[in-house]
């Protein structure tokens, strides 16, 4: 429907740990992919610009490479904070328990990723630093493919 819609391209980004995989389950980019493809297939979506990006851990492992992003998100006019930049974001296990724990102590209330994910987006100064991302990346690649 995107496509018919008009956008150039559709991207699928998934998390390699995501919520409905049992602890115990070993992950699998390969079957993830051979799964959301035979999805597609059932929904008669066949086109060569659908592409799939799949991050390690979650997509909070993006929000956690920028420490400026994060540091304009929770600081405060009387209270400014200065977060580290995670420089292996892709590497770190649970970001989404990384962020709730700075956001905790930094702010006294929980990360809620329906409302901080947008906000630390858009208090990107640029994309260098998430760049360090290899999963953000191959986002952006896809993103702009043949642009």
């Amino acid at each position: 429907m995107l496509l018919e819609e008009g956008c150039e391209r559709v991207l699928i980004i998934w998390d390699l740990y995501p919520p409905w995989r049992g602890h115990h389950e070993k992950p699998c980019r390969k079957e993830d992919k051979e799964q959301i493809i035979s999805s597609l297939n059932k929904a008669d979506v066949t086109s060569q610009e659908v592409y799939l990006v799949c991050i390690r851990e979650e997509l909070e492992a993006w929000l956690i490479a920028d420490g400026r992003a994060l540091s304009t998100v929770i600081s405060t006019k009387t209270l400014p904070m200065k977060i580290k930049d995670e420089k292996k974001p892709d590497s770190v296990q649970n970001p989404k328990g990384k962020l709730r724990k700075i956001f905790t102590e930094k702010t006294g209330k929980d990360y809620n990723d329906k409302v901080h994910a947008e906000k630390i987006i858009k208090a990107l100064p640029d994309w260098k630093k998430i760049s360090r991302s290899p999963s953000f990346k191959r986002f952006v690649s896809k993103l702009t493919e043949d642009e």
